[in-house]
Order: C-alpha cells, then structure tokens, then sequence
C-alpha cells in the first residue's frame, strides 16, 4: 500500500532506517518515532500532507487536533500469521510457537477493538481494503484509494506497483476475512 500511495504521488514520511531485503525486496517505510507517539504526540506535525505508515496497535496513539485518513489493510490473518512466521525465520530469529488459532482470536479481539475505537473518532476517516481486492482489480482499488485520500494521486502509476510475485503466503479461497 506504501509503495502505491508513494508512485500515485504523496510523499511518505519515512526514516529509512530499515532497508529492502528477502522480506520485502521493495523496501520498508518505516517512521521509528510512530512508536512513541504517545510520550512525543507532536511529532505527528511532520506527517502533515504525507503518508506514515501505523500499524493497528498504534493508531489509538494517533493524537486528537489533526484529520487522519487511514488506509486499513485486511488479509486473512491465517496469512498475515505465516507472513510473519517465514520473516522470522529468514531473519534468523525464532518462530513462536502459539497455536495459529490462539493467535488469530488474538488479533480479531485487537481488530474488533481498534475498529470500536475508530468509530468514536470524528476526525479520523478510515476506508477498509482488502488485499485481495488489490492484487485482483488494482487499478480499481487505486482508484478508490485516491478518491478517498483526495490528493489527486495517479491511479495508474499506483496500480502498477501491485506485484503478484510477492503475494507469497496464500490461503484457500475458503477462509474469511475480519
């Protein structure tokens, strides 16, 4: 999403500290200070007019006084758990061993709870994508992700940053989504 958001024309706010590898041979767009937002709410100023990158967990940290439009990823989290489980390995480091059903209670509990904290926000916009929608119909999807963010972005150019090769950690089409 990074990576079409950046092609279609914003400016991503971005630390660059984290460079490409196996994991993501297209890079990282990774703003270290997202994670102490709370302590240092301020430093948001500096994603004005920018894409950053949040992960869930960090958005209620998202300080009250400015506009946010949130671009929500969803996969199945059957994938997003191997996703991770294969980046751990490559990087060496060890593989928890939780039951993936343990897990995924954990994150639609976490999502469920984001979602409730989301919609007593009025200055947050949020528009759900799906992953699947994205590498199905990109140029569909890239151009109701500009309609949403509104900044003129170039649909085409976003569309062709979708790349199947890296759709590695797939499901069956049986498994839904949250």
């Amino acid at each position: 999403m990074m990576q079409m958001l950046v092609a279609g024309g914003m400016p991503a706010l971005a630390d660059g500290l984290r460079a490409a590898d196996e994991n993501n041979p297209k890079g990282y767009f990774e703003w270290e200070p997202a994670k102490a937002l709370k302590q240092h709410p301020s430093a948001i100023r500096a994603g004005e007019g920018k894409v950053v990158k949040i992960i869930s967990a960090l958005l209620p940290q998202l300080p009250d006084g400015y506009d946010y439009r949130v671009v929500f990823m969803r996969r199945p989290l059957e994938e997003v758990i191997a996703s991770q489980n294969k980046m751990l390995a490559r990087l060496g480091r060890p593989v928890p061993n939780t039951p993936t059903s343990t897990v995924i209670a954990a994150f639609e509990k976490h999502l469920k709870e984001i979602e409730s904290w989301w919609s007593r926000k009025p200055n947050l916009k949020v528009l759900s994508v799906q992953h699947s929608e994205v590498l199905k119909c990109p140029a569909v999807e890239a151009t109701r992700i500009a309609e949403f963010v509104g900044s003129g972005l170039n649909v085409a150019s976003m569309a062709r940053q979708v790349e199947q090769s890296l759709y590695r950690e797939k499901v069956g089409a049986s498994v839904a989504t949250s």
